[in-house]
């Protein structure tokens, strides 16, 4: 007897047909690609979109990309990628508990920030100046799969990529797709109250009474009580929400984190070198737009949105370095 069974596509489609829930969105069920192309032999669409973005380059910047803390000093803060995993954790968490597509909801999750810009929200809203509506990482996470790095993906992952920000009005469309808007805001606000923490910023007992009484002590135990929310809240209201007590403490400790933490008085000198970096590093390229890499370069786009995909997809130390050999005086 073997030691092995083969699963084949066709075998985990049957699975999740049996094993997940009525309102799960199956694979076999995924909508076409843009770009037509057979079906992989063993895994599932959406399994095979989620391969592919953690294979993409975009999804490799993460890793020098901003989340709050602008070049800590320090291995443990949190990046933009680290921060990614954290939401396809507490994602797929969700997923499972609820028997829905937890390779749709992985997929989604790896993607959701890939489109984040340099310096985190201080760089999306440097490049707000120079568009005519808010520019917003998740349009141009889909942007990046669809035409700077195009991975033919399903548009049910494109689509929860799309929704995953709560400034986006229309939801997504599946489950797995409105479980990653939760998932995103779980991660960050337990995380970076950790790295609030770790930074000397804040200290543990600084949180509002309501938030600790409620949640907890922050990190994991945020974690659980807001997951354990969406799961049980889900299971009562057929659809996925948090409870109205757990959510208004949630609100709670984002307002207190933007006011303590993301947008506290001392690092305004930060943002504003971070947007000085921004805007000086499209200015000139607009300029010398024959300097932008060929990757970035794309018929269907005028030369300003050419130099916002280049500026936008740098790294927090390549923009930086960039930045220097075109703005520092060379003295040598």
């Amino acid at each position: 007897m073997s030691l092995f069974r083969l699963r084949t596509r066709g075998a985990a489609e049957l699975l999740e047909r049996e094993f997940l829930a009525p309102g799960a969105t199956l694979s076999a069920n995924a909508s076409d690609r843009a770009v037509p192309e057979e079906p992989d032999p063993w895994r599932t669409a959406f399994e095979r979109d989620r391969d592919r973005i953690l294979h993409s380059k975009a999804f490799r910047r993460l890793k020098h990309k901003t989340q709050v803390f602008m070049n800590p000093e320090g291995d443990h803060y949190v990046t933009r990628l680290t921060h990614t995993l954290q939401v396809t954790q507490v994602g797929g968490a969700i997923a499972r508990s609820l028997s829905l597509n937890e390779a749709l909801t992985e997929a989604i999750c790896l993607g959701h920030d890939v489109g984040h810009s340099p310096f985190g929200h201080t760089g999306e809203d440097a490049l707000s100046e120079f568009v005519e509506d808010e520019w917003r990482h998740s349009d141009q996470s889909v942007r990046i799969f669809e035409v700077l790095e195009p991975l033919n993906l399903t548009s049910e992952v494109l689509d929860g990529v799309r929704a995953h920000s709560w400034k986006v009005e229309t939801p997504a469309r599946t489950p797995e797709g409105a479980i990653v808007r939760f998932a995103d805001r779980i991660a960050y606000l337990a995380h970076d109250g950790l790295d609030a923490i770790r930074a000397g910023v804040l200290l543990p007992s600084d949180f509002p009474g309501p938030v600790l009484e409620t949640l907890g002590e922050p990190g994991r135990e945020w974690i659980g009580a807001m997951i354990a929310s969406v799961v049980e809240t889900s299971m009562e209201r057929d659809e996925i929400a948090m409870d109205d007590r757990i959510l208004d403490v949630m609100l709670e400790l984002r307002g207190f984190m933007f006011e303590h933490v993301y947008l506290r008085s001392d690092i305004e000198p930060q943002r504003i070198r971070a947007r000085e970096i921004v805007r000086n590093l499209v200015d000139y390229y607009v300029a010398h737009d024959w300097e932008i890499p060929d990757t970035y370069r794309h018929d269907d786009a005028d030369p300003l949105t050419q130099v916002i995909d280049f500026v936008a997809g740098m790294t927090d130390r390549y923009a930086i370095g960039r930045h220097d050999e075109l703005f520092r005086p060379q003295l040598f």
